[in-house]
């Protein structure tokens, strides 16, 4: 029965993969994307459930195998620790069925439920079965990114502790290898904790940013016309690499008695109720209290609050452009692009009218939105697709005639 079953799934896959699909509507090719994906969950299930089966009843050892996982490396010539993840995830499901349902009508990927199981760790295990429900249905209701922090923020609620142990752990692992070769080239390699990572990060991409205005402005001067992105004269990777040198460079030169750069901590207040406690960093990685207490001797700190309707401040109707203390709470409260496709934390934000300004909008937060600067004149060029809702307050619109800069 099991191995007809697989056969007549077999013939079905070969069929498809060979579809013509000149000529095929887009519509029609979306659509099929959400049936493939509903199918691999279902077949990841299935899976899972015949290795679950496979490992408890010791099937792989008459083979010689140590283990299932070492039985699946061997002869499907995975990785190990893909072998050893899978088999964990065949175990994990008997004993949570609403996972597996989930996961079998094809609303969850593999991604969801290695994100579920990590939070699943012997210390939360017993609270996990027992809540796991909430998890799940952030899973099925929000965006993966918001998912995985409200995941964070559970595993720091039920176990504390552990997510401090694991937060030092983090720091103390940092570490930057830099080493010259015999023909004088260097080669590097770094780790950072999440703060950071977060540190280099920015001043890294704003200094990328600043080579990039300088490349296409060359490159346009050069050609006459609007360049391609291939027509620069740095690819991005040469770029990241002359912003590293850059900021060094500028290290070096600051001047001595210069104000150190703080970090900035924005205390939320009066949100709980609408997006649960938060501690994370503004690109959403959660951090917990242990982490963000060791930056607080250096950082400034700003005060928000928050009313019920999300509403942060009034700051005047009678103005064309989001500037100030306006602009500053339509970024903490929204974060991300308002279009859902958009999970970044913009790299150009711009504050959006949701009731255009020349159509009579206000300049006020219920009328503005967070968003990249794409999504923003994709609104206006295309004022018969608006996006679709979101998850955030106001849903989730470039090139002022040039392309975004790279990371």
């Amino acid at each position: 029965m099991l191995a007809d079953l697989v056969e007549r799934a077999a013939a079905v896959l070969a069929e498809l993969s060979t579809v013509d699909l000149d000529g095929v509507d887009g519509a029609v090719l979306g659509d099929a994307l959400g049936e493939l994906q509903r199918l691999r969950g279902r077949l990841d299930v299935a899976e899972a459930r015949v290795l679950g089966r496979f490992d408890a009843e010791r099937a792989w050892e008459p083979s010689g195998a140590k283990t299932a996982a070492a039985w699946v490396a061997w002869t499907q010539r995975l990785p190990i620790g893909v072998a050893r993840q899978r088999v964990r995830h065949g175990r994990a499901l008997r004993a949570l069925p609403d996972i597996e349902a989930a996961w079998a009508d094809g609303h969850l990927d593999r991604s969801h439920v290695i994100t579920l199981l990590g939070a699943r760790t012997p210390r939360t295990r017993a609270v996990f079965d027992a809540d796991h429900r909430v998890l799940l249905d952030a899973a099925l209701r929000l965006g993966f990114k918001d998912f995985t922090s409200l995941c964070d923020r559970w595993e720091q609620i039920v176990d504390p502790d552990g997510a401090e142990d694991d937060a030092a752990a983090e720091h103390a692992a940092r570490e930057v290898h830099l080493a010259q070769s015999f023909a004088g080239m260097w080669f590097g390699r770094l780790t950072l904790d999440r703060v950071s990572g977060a540190i280099v990060d920015e001043t890294l991409r704003a200094i990328v940013a600043e080579l990039f205005d300088a490349d296409w402005a060359a490159a346009r001067d050069r050609l006459g016309r609007t360049p391609t992105p291939g027509e620069l004269d740095r690819t991005p990777a040469q770029r990241r690499a002359d912003a590293l040198v850059e900021m060094a460079t500028r290290a070096r030169t600051a001047p001595a008695d210069g104000r150190r750069p703080a970090p900035l901590f924005t205390v939320v207040v009066g949100l709980e109720t609408l997006k649960g406690p938060i501690l994370e960093l503004f690109n959403r990685t959660a951090l917990t209290p242990g982490t963000a207490a060791r930056h607080l001797t250096e950082a400034d700190v700003e005060r928000i609050v928050f009313d019920p309707p999300s509403r942060v401040l009034d700051v005047g109707e009678r103005r064309r452009f989001f500037r100030g203390a306006l602009r500053r709470a339509l970024e903490v409260r929204d974060r991300t692009c308002f279009h859902p496709s958009c999970d970044d934390i913009p790299q150009r934000p711009e504050a959006d009218h949701i009731h255009p300004a020349a159509a009579g909008g206000p300049t006020t937060q219920d009328n503005g939105r967070w968003g990249c600067a794409h999504h923003n004149r994709w609104r206006t060029t295309h004022p018969d697709h608006p996006p679709p809702a979101g998850n955030g307050p106001h849903g989730r619109e470039a090139d002022d005639e040039r392309a975004p800069p790279d990371g």
